[in-house]
């Protein structure tokens, strides 16, 4: 076997470098898909973040099953050798790493040095000294794996005793060769490229409007005057709801006051379906239907708003609710068509009317 002493084997082959910016390019992708899709809630991206690394890994096994094979199938060579040096890297555990330095003398090769960290036993650490003689093991393609075998042969005992080694020329080769600047530049290319591409390929995921956990997508605030009262209206439009608050002085059971608060959180093209839609005094609230799910929802464009101050004027009065403090309106519409509850709270209890989508009175409960 010919060994080209002290010359490191280079792995900086087409493949190796290929494999090199396959792999970044996968963990670039799977950890921006996962990190996103749980910033933004978005379970296929989280997927694709756990299911990317997996597949690439299976084939990275799969495809790799026929090397291993055969490197297992060869029989490792043996040979003695000289510790040229060795240095205890620390640790807590009984066993060590080590760093060696050796001069392996193969029986069919020229010596060479290698430089290669194994694990020993504390116990065991004496027995290892410079310029002392050991039997060591490596694939006869790769020399630089070497391990120093701790119980070898009565027949490698009797050789290691006997032997007289001289040092090898360095420089050492090393137990993994680095791939070079190239192989590093071609990792660190591959992880910007798997970047990249879940950005620009889930954009709209991470990046869009309704993208959960994103900044208010509306926040206007505007003043007017009614009957020289100030009076103020704030509005606020997330992708999970909407509000509008009104200043003293104003009602949303004024003239069309409830029309057009609720048309103010439904502006747009996409017109957004409610699941819940819950008006009070001074302050509506809107609950958006999630965007892409296909939930249930109504248009809250389609409330009886005509019929919105009649019913709760009714409640106060019909439902046996002493000196009515509140009233409050809530509309759910889980099935498509919703359904109206106007709840009074009085001094001494709570009454219910509910009605259907039209404002005709279905059922009463009295305080």
């Amino acid at each position: 076997m010919a060994i080209n002493a002290g010359v490191p084997p280079t792995r900086g082959t087409p493949g190796g470098l290929a494999l090199g910016l396959l792999t970044g390019g996968v963990v670039g992708a799977s950890l921006t898909a996962f990190i996103g899709g749980c910033a933004t809630a978005k379970t296929p991206l989280i997927v694709l973040g756990l299911v990317l690394p997996t597949v690439f890994g299976l084939l990275y096994y799969l495809g790799t099953l026929p090397r291993r094979a055969r490197e297992r199938a060869v029989a490792p060579c043996t040979a003695v050798a000289v510790i040229e040096n060795l240095q205890a890297l620390g640790g807590e555990d009984s066993d060590v790493p080590v760093r060696f330095e050796l001069t392996v003398a193969p029986d069919d090769a020229p010596a060479y040095r290698v430089e290669f960290r194994q694990a020993v036993n504390l116990v065991e650490l004496p027995d290892y000294r410079p310029r002392g003689i050991v039997v060591v093991e490596y694939p006869p393609d790769r020399p630089w794996k070497v391990r120093i075998v701790k119980r070898p042969t009565p027949v490698w005992q009797e050789r290691a005793a006997r032997a007289v080694l001289e040092s090898a020329p360095g420089p050492a080769m090393k137990e993994d060769p680095l791939r070079g600047c190239a192989g590093g530049l071609l990792t660190l290319l591959g992880l910007l490229l798997g970047t990249g591409a879940v950005l620009l390929l889930f954009r709209a995921d991470l990046f869009g409007p309704d993208a959960d956990g994103a900044a208010p997508k509306t926040s206007v605030t505007s003043s007017s005057s009614f009957s020289s009262t100030f009076s103020s209206t704030t509005t606020t439009v997330t992708s999970a709801n909407g509000t509008v608050a009104l200043g003293p002085g104003r009602s949303m059971l004024d003239q069309g006051e409830l029309r057009r608060s609720v048309e103010s959180l439904t502006q747009g093209a996409d017109h957004r379906q409610a699941l819940t839609v819950v008006v009070q005094d001074r302050l509506l609230t809107v609950v958006y239907s999630p965007a892409g799910t296909g939930a249930a929802g109504f248009d809250p464009r389609t409330l009886p708003f005509d019929r919105v101050a009649a019913l709760v004027e009714e409640a106060r009065t019909t439902l046996g609710v002493d000196s009515p403090r509140s009233w409050q309106l809530t509309a759910d519409g889980l099935t498509g068509s919703p359904t109206l509850r106007i709840t009074v709270t009085g001094e001494r209890g709570t009454g219910v009317l509910e009605a259907d989508g039209q404002g005709k009175v279905l059922r009463r409960n009295g305080g």
